[in-house]
Order: C-alpha cells, then sequence, then structure tokens
C-alpha cells in the first residue's frame, strides 16, 4: 500500500491516500500526538488507537454565519494520543473527488465554493467569508457565502465529476459557469457575468449566471457541481416519464376520486 508524501514548511511529512474513484476516501496517517479536524459525519474508519471529539472551535470563525444557514457550528478533531502511529479515514458526503491542497504552495490562501472543505491537518484556519461587491451577489446562498482557508498545513477539498486546473497567465482570461468553480487563488480576480435578465439568474437556469476568471492565478473547475446533480435526481424523482410508470396515472385517478369523496360528503353534511 503505497502513500502520497506532503512535506510543509515545518518539516512535517504527512502520508496520506485518496481511494476509490467517485465517492473517494482519504486515509491519513498520523504520528502520536497529531491529529485531524473535519467535517462532522466525515469519519468512515479509524484504527483503535485514535480518539474523536465533536467540539466548537472558536478559530474557524463559522458561529453565527454559518448558523444562519443551516450549516454546522462544530467540527469533528481525530487525535492520535500515542504511542504508535495511527490512521483514519475520511469520507466524501456525496459523489465527489478529494482534492489535496498544500496551502503553502498557493500563498497561504484559498477562496473555496460553501461546503468545499472536508479535513485539514496543521495549520488550516476556516472561514466562511461574504463577497461585498454587489455584482458578484447571485440569487441564492451559494452565490455570495464562501469558503476561504487560511495557513501553511494540509487541507483536502471536495469537488464534482472531473477536476480542471487551470493555471492563468497574467491578463488571462476564462469564462465559467459559477458553480464549477471549486476554488481560486487570493490573486485571481472573478466577476459575475449575468447572461440573460437579472429575474431568470434569481430563479434559476442552466449556465445562467457565469464568472469571468482574470489571471494570474490558479483555478480549480469541476464539471459535475453537487446542486446540479441534485436537481436532476430531484426532477427525475418528482416528474416521472408517463410511459415507464403507468401506476402514475393510478395513482393520480385515486387521488382525484379521494378528492371528489372528500368534497362531496363535506357539502353533504353541511346541507344536513
Amino acid at each position: 500500500m503505497s502513500y502520497i508524501l506532503l512535506q510543509s514548511p515545518q518539516d512535517a511529512v504527512i502520508p496520506f491516500q485518496i481511494l476509490g474513484g467517485e465517492a473517494q476516501v482519504c486515509q491519513i496517517m498520523l504520528k502520536p500526538q497529531e491529529k485531524v479536524v473535519a467535517r462532522p459525519g466525515s469519519m468512515c474508519f479509524m484504527s483503535g488507537s485514535m480518539e474523536m471529539e465533536n467540539i466548537y472551535i472558536p478559530e474557524n470563525e463559522v458561529g453565527m454565519w454559518q448558523w444562519l444557514f443551516g450549516k454546522t457550528i462544530t467540527s469533528v478533531v481525530l487525535r492520535n494520543p500515542g504511542p504508535s502511529d495511527g490512521f483514519v479515514g475520511i469520507a466524501a458526503p456525496s459523489l465527489a473527488r478529494i482534492l489535496p491542497i498544500d496551502l503553502a504552495m498557493f500563498g497561504g490562501e484559498l477562496l473555496c465554493q460553501p461546503d468545499a472543505f472536508l479535513c485539514s491537518v496543521n495549520d488550516v484556519k476556516v472561514s466562511n467569508t461574504l463577497d461585498q461587491r454587489v455584482r458578484n451577489v447571485i440569487g441564492g446562498i451559494e452565490g455570495f457565502l464562501r469558503q476561504k482557508l487560511t495557513g501553511q498545513g494540509l487541507a483536502f477539498i471536495l469537488a464534482g465529476g472531473s477536476v480542471v486546473q487551470k493555471n492563468l497567465e497574467v491578463g488571462e482570461v476564462i469564462t465559467v459557469d459559477v458553480s464549477c468553480i471549486v476554488a481560486v487563488t487570493s490573486s485571481v480576480n472573478v466577476q459575475i457575468k449575468y447572461n440573460g435578465p437579472i429575474r431568470r439568474a434569481v430563479f434559476g437556469g442552466d449556465n445562467l449566471v457565469t464568472a469571468v476568471v482574470t489571471g494570474p492565478g490558479i483555478v480549480f473547475i469541476q464539471s459535475l457541481p453537487f446542486h446540479r446533480l441534485s436537481q436532476r435526481i430531484a426532477r427525475a424523482v418528482t416528474s416521472p416519464n408517463m410511459r415507464e410508470n403507468p401506476k402514475f396515472f393510478v395513482q393520480i385517478a385515486i387521488f382525484f376520486f379521494l378528492a371528489y369523496v372528500v368534497i362531496v360528503s363535506s357539502l353533504i353534511l353541511t346541507d344536513v
């Protein structure tokens, strides 16, 4: 079993593995007294020597914004008390790929999509930021609430489908669907463009809102955002194909029949 080794500026070597194809698992080896901070519910397995604790971490600045928009305000800390090495497996919560990010190689800061953070080792701080520029505020929480990762440690973030890393030169411009942006470095300039009436963007639509991304910097792009996948699943569940589901007609007929019975019964009882 082979591991990927990353060496931090503090000369701490962190061995880890990314396991699986679509719904991936990150297995991290921990020396005595080392710890992993992860999002709640992401722990998949761990060695017998590991300790797990669900705590509130003030330095992650979650608090009010996280709670206000229905997010959890706690984190899971998985610690190896020693004396031997241990391991922990952190799983993606959906059909997603796990990207290892050495923040020291990205200038110590990365701006990510909401809920992108999965777990981290060593010096990583997670905070939720608001884009103060009005032109960058679009319909839905996904448009203005973002996660910012800072520090010099190793972080793992989530992305859907295939992931493309674009290294932009100074002044280089690309246009990306807003929901397909996983993360950008702090040097990248992002401006929102509405491809049609704003009212259509507010009420949803495919490719109605795009981002004009200008370098220099790095952009991580995903081919299948989670909300796009969930929308397709919801449409398939709530709008079944009539020809493939003949029981649908029977269900509709029974519904209207029962509704008719209830209405007629109420009218009769009212007359009496």
